[in-house]
């Protein structure tokens, strides 16, 4: 691995994690935001409870990206670029975060949390790579970087 590599993406990923816990809640709000371009994206997102928000970005082709949220001010950001990447995020609880950003292809991301204030990270750079991690409980943290 080449260091001036790994530093820019320590930073992104660190800087991601900071952004999702400091964003604002908004009371009743369930929101989902969906940008995706290239062709054949699939994605799929449950929600209840309130304040859950999710934000997916896939460009390449063909990622797909899974999220269920349920209880109050749960978060995901995906990401996602490449081809063939797959990210299943299922939170329960309240004050769970996510993250997830996989830049080439064929990465795979799963995330399980329950509880409270879970956080995760996970950055994938290079292909084929997979990082599973599931959490329950309280106060718990993750950062997955792998190149």
């Amino acid at each position: 691995m080449h260091l001036a590599a790994t530093a820019p993406i320590t930073g992104t990923a660190l800087a991601l994690v900071i952004a999702l816990v400091s964003l604002p809640a908004e009371a009743g709000s369930n929101r989902v935001t969906v940008d995706q371009w290239g062709n054949n994206h699939s994605t799929a997102v449950g929600q209840s409870g309130q304040r859950q928000r999710v934000s997916i970005t896939q460009r390449g082709r063909g990622n797909l990206s899974l999220n269920t949220q349920d209880g109050a001010r749960n978060r995901v950001s995906v990401g996602q670029s490449g081809c063939g990447n797959v990210a299943d995020t299922d939170q329960g609880g309240r004050r769970n975060i996510a993250g997830v950003s996989q830049i080439g292809c064929r990465n795979d991301a799963t995330v399980t949390q329950g509880g409270r204030r879970n956080a995760v990270g996970v950055i994938q750079h290079g292909s084929g790579n997979t990082a599973n991690t599931t959490q329950h409980g309280n106060g718990n943290v993750v950062l997955i970087i792998q190149d």
